[in-house]
C-alpha cells in the first residue's frame, strides 16, 4: 500500500519555529510531527509513503532518509512549483500513487494528530464498496467548520455544509482518507481543492462514505492547538502505553521526558508535559502544559506554563514563562524575565520583560 502526506507550505502559524525547521519536522511529544503519521502508517502494512511539499524539500529528505533505512519504509518527495491545493498535489504524484495493483492509497494531512485507526478504515473501505472513505470527527462547535452530513446507519456522504449557521450536524473532516486509484481521473493538474471540489462531486454519485474516528484529534497548525493536541496525545498514552510516561514523585499527571533529560532536585513537572532529549532542568523548577525541545536548559526555580521552549534555548533563574509564549531556537531569556505570551524569533536574548503578548524580532 501507499500513502500521500500533504505537507504543502510554509507553516506560517507555528512561526518562529517553522523558520528553523519545515513545520512536519518540529517536534511534537518528543517526535517530528511527521513521524507520528509514518509511523501508524507502517504499522499497517504502508510500504511507500509519497511526501506533497513545496518548500525545503531538501531539508525534509535528508532528515527523513535515517528513518527510512530505521523504519523500513520508502520515502519520496513530489515537489509543487507553485501551490496546487489539497487535491492538485495527488494529480502531480499520479505516478508514484497508482499502480497496476489497484489498491486504495491513504492521504493524510500532516497538521492532523490522532490515534491513527488505519487498520479500522482499510475494513470500512472494503466493507462500502464505494470510491472513496473520509475520516470524520466529532466536535463541539461545527459553526467554526466545513460540516459533513452523512448517512446515519451506513456513513454514505450526502453533502457537505461549510461553516453552518444552523445546526446540521457535529461531524467535521478530519484529515484522513483513503481512495480508490479511479479518484486521480477526476483530478486535473491545477491548483484545487479536494474538500470544495472533488468530494462534493464524488458524494453526488453516492461514492463517498465517512468513517467516525474513534479516539481524540487535533490539527496541530498553531501553537494554541499544539499545546491542546499534547493534553489529548499524553492522555492516549496513558491510556495505550502508560509505561512511557514518566512517574516520581515530582511528576504530576501526565508527562514525557526522554531518557536523556536530566532533572534536578525538587521541581514539579505536569500535567501535559514534554521534556525532549538532552535538556537539562534545574533544580527547583515548576513546568506545566509546554513544551521544552530537544537541548533545552531550564535554570533554577523557573516557573513554565502554557509554553513552547524552542530547541536549545535557555530560560534563565526565577524566570517566568506564560500564557502562549513561543521561543523560537535558541533564544536566551535572562534571569528574573517575565513572559506573559512573547513570541520570539531565532537566536535572540530576552533581557527586559515581556508583559503583553508581542512578537520579538
Amino acid at each position: 500500500m501507499k500513502a500521500l502526506i500533504l505537507v504543502g507550505g510554509f507553516g506560517t502559524r507555528l512561526r518562529p519555529l517553522t523558520l528553523s525547521f519545515p513545520k512536519p519536522l518540529v517536534d511534537f511529544a518528543n517526535k517530528p510531527m511527521i513521524l507520528h503519521q509514518i509511523e501508524a502508517l507502517k504499522a499497517i502494512g504502508v510500504t511507500e509513503v509519497v511526501l506533497a511539499i513545496n518548500y525545503q524539500p531538501g531539508v525534509m529528505l535528508n532528515f527523513l532518509k535515517d528513518f527510512e533505512s530505521k523504519l523500513g519504509i520508502k520515502i519520496t518527495c513530489s515537489q509543487e512549483t507553485e501551490p496546487l491545493g489539497t487535491a492538485g498535489p495527488l494529480a502531480l504524484a499520479r505516478d508514484k500513487l497508482a499502480d497496476e495493483s489497484g489498491e486504495p492509497f491513504f492521504v493524510l494531512n500532516s497538521d492532523v494528530i490522532s490515534e491513527y485507526p488505519l487498520k479500522e478504515m482499510i475494513a470500512f473501505h472494503k466493507s462500502h464498496g464505494g470510491e472513496a472513505s473520509i475520516m470524520v470527527t466529532k466536535v463541539d462547535e461545527p459553526s467554526k467548520y466545513g460540516v459533513v452530513v452523512t448517512e446515519e446507519s451506513t456513513g454514505k456522504v450526502e453533502r457537505f455544509v461549510e461553516k453552518p449557521k444552523i445546526f446540521v450536524g457535529n461531524k467535521i473532516n478530519a484529515g484522513i482518507y483513503l481512495l480508490n486509484p479511479s479518484v486521480l481521473d477526476r483530478i486535473e493538474l491545477k491548483p484545487t481543492s479536494i474538500e470544495k471540489q472533488i468530494f462534493p462531486k464524488i458524494a453526488s454519485e453516492n461514492q463517498l462514505y465517512a468513517m467516525v474516528l474513534p479516539g481524540f484529534w487535533m490539527d496541530i497548525g498553531q501553537p494554541k492547538d499544539y499545546i491542546t493536541g499534547l493534553r489529548l496525545y499524553l492522555d492516549s498514552l496513558r491510556k495505550k502505553s502508560p509505561s512511557k510516561l514518566a512517574s516520581g514523585v515530582h511528576i504530576l499527571g501526565n508527562v514525557l521526558v526522554d531518557e536523556s533529560a536530566k532533572i534536578g532536585e525538587g521541581c514539579l513537572i505536569g500535567p501535559d508535559v514534554a521534556i525532549g532529549p538532552g535538556c537539562v532542568i534545574e533544580s527547583g523548577v515548576r513546568l506545566s502544559r509546554c513544551t521544552v525541545m530537544r537541548g533545552v536548559r531550564i535554570k533554577k526555580h523557573t516557573c513554565i506554563s502554557s509554553s513552547i521552549i524552542g530547541w536549545h534555548s535557555t530560560v534563565g533563574r526565577w524566570a517566568r514563562v506564560e500564557n502562549m509564549t513561543i521561543l523560537g531556537e535558541d533564544v536566551h531569556v535572562c534571569d528574573e524575565v517575565y513572559s506573559n505570551g512573547g513570541v520570539v524569533l531565532p537566536h535572540k536574548e530576552i533581557k527586559a520583560s515581556i508583559l503583553k503578548p508581542e512578537i520579538v524580532m
